[in-house]
Formats: structure tokens, C-alpha cells, sequence
């Protein structure tokens, strides 16, 4: 056998594993979409208030940050199809447990459900992502560029996709007969998964300790702080003010905030496969810190744009329809380039720490932009939540720039 034949059969079987990895962050995404849907739509008919119905999602969040901590060091330990196959299991659980006799579903056991699928929704994101930086080749870093934002891009996508299923199962099967059905397809995925992911995956060569969790990195550190800033001023505005707004100031009903909503984040996650086109230039293909800093200051002007049309008394409706789609594709163009550059500077050896260390921040940057955007929009309403969104981009922006560059030479290869 020749090099080049060698050579050849390895990129077939990055491609085998990479497809089984996406198969598996898409059947993911599409139940946990579908998951949250069900449960805001049924427990609304059930009488529940917004208030109530929000915080049966709190520990969702919650164990995001706890989970994408411990799973990073995790996954160094026993490798990424593990905490992938964890993932999915502990979806599958989830799922199951929704499925008992309506009678049984009182909150603390929708909330420990939840919780159950917060931990798995991030083992399974945070072995994707992870995953991927070990099936390219360390040189091919336009590979691992275009490859990371097809895997980001593609499950935002399927979670818009998830809504508009959640809401049809709920239709034709109710909702025991839809978590059951979920659970059952996701089983299924999961046998394959065991039996197909390549075994040991991303463990790291030696055994790390809980306290390599927290990266020694500067452009890690520096990164994930950008990361929680960014993702804190999307949600400051875009998970409780505005849905209430559209609801309770321009009076749409439910199926349209959602559908909006849903459509919203179909077309960002389009935005996000395609970003290497928007980033690309003559003399550098590969985004830095650079990079993410002018994306990120082009993205703060938009919420701040929005604020000043409200104020100026302009027709809302159409005024957020049109700076949404706007912020979604500049923010789904900021996020891909993020999601290149954990992977991109995340150490080989026990990349999973890294990882989970910026996604934890991330996590975090989520939890923040929740409550901030509840208590804002209800003491100060939707414009404080746009000032305070252009703010926590623009401090994301001059962390960016902050970042050092790539500590080895790049080949932006085809």
C-alpha cells in the first residue's frame, strides 16, 4: 500500500466517524428542540403561567455549567464516545421519565427530567465538538474550520427544525405517546452509536486531574470569556424580553412568537454552516482573534440600532422582525468563528478540557442573559435589554482582540 493510498483510507475513516458523530449531535438536537417545545406547549395547556413553565427549564441551564466542566475532564478520562453514548443514554432517561401517568408530573419531577437532559444535551455538544478536532489533520485548519461550523451550523438548524416537530407530535400522538416515540428513535441511535464511534476517542495519553479542568491557556481563558459575554448579550434580549413583547405589546399569539421564533433559528443555523464564505478573504482564510473582534463590534451596533429605532417611536413590529434577522446573521457569523477557535487552539492531547472549560463558559453567558433578560424587560423593559445586549457585545469585542495568536503555523488547506 501506498502513502498516498494510506493516506486516503485515513481521511475515508475520519469522514466514517465524522458522519456518525453529526448523526448522533443531530438526532441530539432534533429530540432536545422537540423536548422543549412539548413541555412549554403541554404545560401551558395544562394552565401553567410563564413564570412556572421557565422554571422548569432553570436546572437545564444550570447543569450546563457544572456538566460541561466535569464533562471535559471526563471525556480526557475515558474518551469522547463515551461521554457521547453517556449523552444520548441519559437523553433517552430523560425522555422516558416525562413519559409516566400525567398524575406524575408534578414540577420537581419535570425539573429533575430537565436537569437529566441539561447534563446530556452538553456531554453530547461537548464531545461534537471536541471529536472533530481529532479527525482533521493538525495542518488542515481550513478542514477544521469548515468541518466545525457544517456540525454548529447544521444542529441550530435542526433545533428550529425540533420546534415545528415538537409541536406536531404533540398533535398527533399527545405528549406521552410523543416522548415515547422520541425516546424509542433516540434508543436506537444510541445502539448504533455503541457499536459504530470509534473507541477511545480523545482520552488524553496520561490521567488528568480534576483541577486541569481550569485551562492555563491565555487565549483559552481570554476566549471563553468573549464566549460568556457574547452568548449573554443574544439571551439578555432574545429569550424572555422579546417573546413577552411580541406576546404581551404587539399581541401575537403563541403559534406565531413560536413559529417565529423556530424560523429565527433555522435560518441562523444556516448563516453558521455557510460562515467560512463570509469570513474568507484573498489573504487569509483562517479567522483569529482579529477576526472575532471585528465581527463582534459590527454585531454590537444592531441591538444598539434597534434600541434607537424603538425609541424614535417607529412601528416595532416591523423594526425587530428586520434587526433580528440582522443580529442573526451577524451573531451566527460571530458564533461559528468561536466554535473554530476553541477547537482550533484547544490542546490535542485531552481536548475535551479545553473545551468543556469554554463551553462551560458559555453556559454561563446563557444562564446570565436568562435572568438578565427577565429581570431587565420587567424593571426597565425591551430597549434597556438592547443597550445592555450592545454593551456585553462590545465587551466580547475587546476580549477577542486580546487574543494571541495560534501558537503553530496554519495551512489553510482545500
Amino acid at each position: 500500500m501506498t502513502a498516498s493510498d494510506a493516506s486516503a483510507g485515513d481521511m475515508r475513516a475520519a469522514w466514517r466517524q465524522y458522519a456518525i458523530v453529526t448523526g448522533n449531535y443531530w438526532a441530539f438536537t432534533l429530540t432536545d428542540g422537540a423536548l422543549r417545545m412539548l413541555v412549554v406547549l403541554h404545560f401551558h395547556q395544562l394552565g401553567y403561567g410563564a413564570l412556572q413553565i421557565a422554571l422548569l427549564f432553570l436546572f437545564y441551564e444550570i447543569f450546563g455549567v457544572v456538566t460541561n466542566l466535569v464533562g471535559g475532564w471526563l471525556g480526557a478520562r475515558i474518551g469522547l464516545n463515551r461521554t457521547m453514548n453517556i449523552g444520548l443514554a441519559l437523553q433517552v432517561v430523560a425522555l422516558s421519565m416525562l413519559a409516566v401517568p400525567a398524575a406524575w408530573l408534578a414540577v420537581p419531577w419535570v425539573m429533575a427530567a430537565q436537569a437529566l437532559s441539561g447534563i446530556a444535551k452538553d456531554l453530547n455538544k461537548m464531545s461534537a465538538k471536541s471529536s472533530i478536532k481529532l479527525l482533521v489533520a493538525d495542518g488542515a485548519q481550513g478542514t477544521l474550520y469548515r468541518w466545525v461550523a457544517a456540525l454548529t451550523g447544521s444542529k441550530n438548524a435542526l433545533k428550529g427544525v425540533g420546534f415545528f416537530l415538537g409541536g406536531a407530535l404533540l398533535a398527533l400522538l399527545g405528549f406521552r405517546g410523543s416522548v415515547l416515540a422520541m425516546a424509542g428513535a433516540l434508543a436506537l441511535v444510541w445502539i448504533g452509536s455503541l457499536v459504530w464511534l470509534r473507541q477511545d476517542l480523545g482520552r488524553a495519553s496520561g490521567k488528568p486531574k480534576f483541577r486541569h479542568v481550569f485551562s492555563s491557556s491565555r487565549a483559552i481563558n481570554v476566549l471563553s470569556a468573549a464566549r460568556m459575554f457574547l452568548f449573554g448579550a443574544r439571551d439578555v434580549w432574545f429569550v424572555v424580553a422579546l417573546p413577552v413583547f411580541l406576546a404581551g405589546v404587539l399581541g401575537w399569539d403563541h403559534w406565531r412568537v413560536g413559529g417565529f421564533l423556530a424560523a429565527w433559528v433555522i435560518g441562523y443555523g444556516v448563516v453558521q454552516a455557510l460562515a467560512p464564505r463570509f469570513t474568507a478573504r484573498a489573504d487569509a482564510a483562517i479567522p483569529g482573534g482579529g477576526t472575532a473582534a471585528g465581527w463582534a463590534a459590527l454585531l454590537a451596533i444592531v441591538p444598539a440600532g434597534i434600541a434607537l429605532a424603538l425609541d424614535t417611536g417607529v412601528a416595532p413590529g416591523p423594526v425587530l422582525v428586520a434587526g433580528l434577522a440582522v443580529f442573526g446573521v451577524v451573531f451566527a457569523i460571530n458564533s461559528a468563528v468561536h466554535s473554530y477557535l476553541i477547537v482550533s487552539h484547544a490542546r490535542a492531547d485531552g481536548v475535551s478540557l479545553d473545551v468543556g472549560f469554554y463551553y462551560m463558559a458559555n453556559a454561563m453567558g446563557r444562564l446570565l442573559g436568562t435572568v438578565l433578560s427577565g429581570w431587565v424587560y420587567q424593571v426597565a423593559g425591551l430597549q434597556a435589554c438592547l443597550w445592555i445586549s450592545a454593551g456585553l457585545v462590545a465587551i466580547a469585542a475587546l476580549l477577542a482582540k486580546a487574543m494571541p495568536p495560534v501558537d503553530r503555523p496554519i495551512a489553510a488547506t482545500p
